[in-house]
């Protein structure tokens, strides 16, 4: 099962339980248990310049990844001042505000295990009665060891040949360590921004960059995936049907489903991957060429037929 929709900031909306509890709020919803989702809801959120969303509790778990303006996250005694290409995790059961200055801001919000939909017996979004105190909003620190829910990306994280020449002490940048290292294999680069390393521990956030000729052979999972598409164009084939998906595009794919990428393109492509749950330690590919071969090595020499696994039928010479 997979879904492809697309960013449309005139698709979103308030939600019904932020009513009365949200200044300015507006969400749209891209993966979700309306699209047949069990596991995560995919969103891109908006709120206007001065608005706010009141003192909140969830059952569930979230990241956000800022797109445009700033946002002001307060919980867990910070105020931090989210800004582009910013992420953070919001774990369950923290409270947590939101608020906006001049400039508004738009993001990414990830949501695991999967929100409940409107009118549902159960809730999952709870508002407190007060609200929280709000102290002067600090920017992301990635050298403060304090920080364990924030993370920054910075685009030149995703350039090997600058990392293989080390950093300067002094630099405002996470310390390098296995955990925060670039993953680069056959011309595709992985940056992790929301994992275990950040209290997540429903879902994975990271960035992912295709060189030219880039592939991912076709594979699936043991759990779901969405891809918000950000830079250049990506050809994908899903359970046989393709697409080429450019910034604003986003894919959906369900436990189970065979998905592959392609860059064949002369530049650079680039996507923002979650995943939900958390990938299990072994076993999280599956790629068909590789049990299909075993079909064949087990089927040579004999009459069984390697896609299906079905002997000749009976009367057959």
């Amino acid at each position: 099962m997979y879904h492809v929709s697309r960013i449309d900031d005139t698709l979103a909306s308030t939600p019904p339980d932020h009513l009365g509890h949200s200044t300015g709020f507006r969400r749209q919803d891209l993966v979700g248990r309306q699209y047949g989702s069990h596991h995560m809801t995919m969103s891109v959120a908006v709120l206007d310049p001065g608005g706010r969303v009141d003192a909140t509790v969830h059952s569930y778990e979230k990241s956000l990844w800022l797109l445009d303006g700033e946002l002001t996250l307060t919980m867990l005694g910070q105020s931090i001042a989210l800004r582009r290409d910013d992420c953070a995790v919001v774990p369950v059961a923290v409270a947590h505000q939101l608020t906006t200055g001049a400039a508004g801001a738009r993001w990414l919000e990830m949501s695991a295990p999967v929100r409940l939909l409107p009118g549902n017996r159960r809730r999952d979004t709870f508002f407190l009665p007060e609200e929280i105190a709000a102290g002067r909003a600090e920017p992301v620190d990635l050298r403060d060891p304090r920080n364990r829910h924030f993370f920054r990306f910075d685009e030149g994280s995703m350039d090997l040949g600058r990392l293989a020449r080390g950093s300067d002490p002094a630099a405002p940048e996470v310390s390098a360590s296995m955990a925060t290292a670039l993953l680069a294999y056959s011309g595709i680069g992985i940056r992790m921004l929301a994992d275990q390393r950040t209290n997540a521990q429903l879902h994975t956030m990271f960035m992912v960059e295709y060189q030219p000729t880039a592939v991912a052979h076709p594979h699936d999972h043991p759990f779901e995936e969405a891809y918000v598409f950000t830079h250049g164009e990506t050809e994908a084939v899903v359970e046989g049907e393709r697409f080429v998906l450019r910034p604003g595009d986003v894919l959906w794919t369900g436990s189970g489903c065979e998905h592959a990428f392609y860059n064949r393109t002369d530049g650079r492509t680039r996507w923002i991957e979650t995943q939900a749950p958390q990938p299990p330690a072994q076993h999280s590919y599956r790629f068909s060429r590789d049990w299909e071969y075993l079909g064949d090595r087990l089927c040579a020499g004999t009459r069984i037929d390697p896609a299906t696994g079905a002997p000749p039928a009976a009367g057959d010479a």
